[in-house]
């Protein structure tokens, strides 16, 4: 498996694994709201990182640079537990400044135990549009 940078030509492969791993991922939520092309919305003005299987996309994280926010991390449910959200996760921090911060739902446990195993800590919790979540920030140093 490899990581770069994304390229145009990966939009289609991604728009379709950030709906399946949404659908995947948060069954507490309706998926018939979910559509391929809310990828476009949710990664309007972020850096992208893709890994690949070969050549084939199997997931992606994306972060606002300008607040070193990791907005989305998604893998395709056929490769959960590969190794590729790790990869990716470290991909992505190669490459922005600490603190680097995200929110993750609540009732996602396993993305929270998942980032709670790479050493990131919940510092607050909050609300939004999307339900209760935690901040959670990762730095270096602690």
């Amino acid at each position: 498996m490899d990581t770069r940078p994304f390229a145009e030509s990966d939009r289609f492969a991604l728009r379709e694994i950030y709906l399946q791993a949404r659908i995947h991922a948060f069954d507490w939520m309706d998926g018939t709201l979910f559509r391929a092309d809310d990828f476009d919305r949710d990664t309007e003005g972020e850096i992208i990182w893709v890994a690949t299987n070969v050549t084939d996309p199997v997931g992606f994280i994306s972060v606002w640079e300008p607040k070193n926010f990791i907005h989305n991390l998604f893998v395709h449910p056929k490769v959960i537990g590969k190794g590729v959200g790790s990869a990716l996760l470290n991909e992505c921090l190669k490459h922005i400044g600490r603190p680097a911060s995200l929110k993750c739902g609540t009732q996602n446990i396993k993305a929270r135990d998942f980032y709670l195993s790479k050493g990131w800590h919940i510092v607050s919790n909050g609300k939004g549009p999307d339900g209760k979540y935690h901040l959670m920030h990762y730095d270096d140093k602690t």
